[in-house]
């Protein structure tokens, strides 16, 4: 009878066998040795999941984390080195991307440094090949690689395992081009990276703009289990995913990480970041709880009873887009109308649209809105061949050049929707308001799509400056049937 008792490396052998997450805290002072390791349940949740990736019961997963939790360490450094060793999978191939190429190569550095310690070495002797370990790759003899690229320079190498981490830079978040380059590359490139149908792709990263490769993922429906952790836990938001896993958390604005960050730091941190960086870096939306630039107590409704019987002034806003397809942005033609010091959104047309759909739309509303006089037009994309085509049949069209951005013609116009002085259609008898409208108006500036605040501000801004002219009630009453 053998009654020898295991040595201390075969029982880390076992026990990292069974638990990725014992493995992390084992393998932690060989990548940390001077930092003692704080330990949550939060990072039990991250072991979990990609476990369950190992596994071969999660093939996509998103994972919405805030910094400091350990993302980077756990699945570019820690989880390859795990599946090749205490997974007994060395043959895997693992791709690894970040925003920046250094990043990337950082965790690469790392994990190669792992492995090739003593202390892993000892109870996974895996052997690296001399004629394939660099920096940015390093491969071992059961032919299983580590290679790590910039994300939008995801080409070449096909892997068993797809990580995308932080694709998108904070720097980066309301750039146009940065945002359409990590789309593409998202939806175009990383499908085709992986081996077969078993390969799985990783996505762990912070939350930065609706349109960032969590919204691409999220509102393209593509599969993934989401494992969503805000800093704060919010009711409404708790997070249930596909193996099984519910956020434990039992109180609003409860800390997901307390034994790393304390509630003096996370509140400093709120201070001193910004509502936008909160609400995606920390909390995992891409727009802070009740709005961003437009908040949700603005939010102002008229009723057929409060709707005033004459306008002061009537003005139609178009902003429009160059073409017609499923990604690109919408046209939006709004009719606004102004009442001593209020104004009133009353009707409004939005799709996407080649040029010829756009004027027949806007023939349309301009037929519908006869008694509008002032017809504002953006005067690019579509809107300079918009007005070229129909200054001389249409009557009012006023070609519009804005000077400053986005965000600074929205911001003019917030004083008006924060003193009470907005009201938008009811919801019941216009669905495309709590849809459509609302939902762009609080997310902005990160929203998917800004058409419709764009023509909120040009509208707003137009009847504000102009006094306009008087609209009988007779004429609106026709206007609106």
């Amino acid at each position: 009878m053998n009654s020898r008792l295991p040595t201390l490396v075969e029982l880390d052998r076992e026990i990292a066998k069974r638990s990725f997450a014992e493995f992390c805290k084992m393998a932690w002072h060989v990548l940390e040795p001077a930092t003692p390791l704080r330990w949550g349940w939060c990072l039990d949740a991250i072991c979990e999941h990609l476990q369950a990736v190992h596994d071969g019961e999660i093939k996509r997963l998103l994972m919405n984390v805030p910094p400091g939790c350990m993302k980077s360490l756990t699945t570019g450094v820690l989880f390859p080195a795990w599946e090749w060793g205490a997974g007994g999978r060395p043959d895997l191939r693992f791709l690894t991307t970040a925003h920046k190429e250094t990043l990337a190569i950082r965790d690469n550095m790392k994990c190669r440094r792992l492995i090739q310690s003593e202390w892993y070495q000892k109870r996974w002797p895996i052997t690296l090949t001399g004629d394939q370990n660099a920096k940015t790759k390093f491969e071992n003899t059961a032919t299983g690689f580590r290679e790590s690229m910039s994300f939008t320079s995801l080409t070449g190498s096909r892997g068993d395992r797809v990580i995308v981490d932080d694709p998108l830079s904070v720097d980066d978040a309301f750039s146009e081009a940065a945002l359409q380059a990590a789309e593409d590359t998202f939806l175009e490139a990383v499908p085709s990276r992986i081996n077969n149908e078993n390969s799985a792709i990783i996505v762990i990263m912070q939350r930065l703009h609706e349109r960032d490769t969590s919204g691409i993922i999220l509102s393209h429906d593509l599969g993934y289990t989401h494992l969503m952790l805000p800093m704060r836990f919010e009711e409404s938001r708790r997070c249930v995913t596909s193996i099984g896993f519910t956020d434990p958390r039992k109180h609003e604005g409860e800390l997901l990480f307390p034994e790393r960050f304390s509630e003096k730091q996370v509140r400093e941190m709120e201070k001193s970041m910004g509502a936008y960086a909160v609400a995606g870096q920390l909390q995992q939306r891409p727009a802070p709880r009740g709005g961003g630039m437009f908040k949700q107590e603005w939010i102002r409704h008229w009723s057929d009873a409060t709707l005033p019987q004459s306008f002061d002034a009537l003005t139609m806003a178009w902003d429009m887009t160059f073409k017609a397809s499923k990604t690109s942005d919408y046209v939006v033609g709004q009719v606004w109308g102004r009442k001593g010091a209020n104004y009133y959104l009353l009707d409004q047309v939005r799709g996407q649209m080649d040029f010829v759909k756009t004027r027949a739309m806007f023939e349309a509303f301009a037929e519908k809105w006869p008694k509008v006089r002032r017809k504002l037009v953006e005067d690019k994309a579509n809107g300079s061949a918009i007005i070229s085509a129909l200054k001389d049949k249409i009557s009012g069209i006023v070609p519009i050049t804005p000077k400053e951005s986005k965000e600074a013609r929205a911001a003019s116009v917030t004083t008006l929707w924060e003193a009470g002085n907005v009201f938008i259609p009811p919801v019941d008898k216009y669905p495309w308001v709590r849809l459509d409208f609302v939902p762009e108006i609080l997310a902005f500036p990160a929203s998917v799509h800004d058409d419709q605040v764009d023509c909120v501000s040009m509208a707003l801004n137009d009847l504000y400056q102009h006094k306009g002219w008087k609209v009988s009630p007779a004429a609106l009453a026709a206007l609106r049937r």
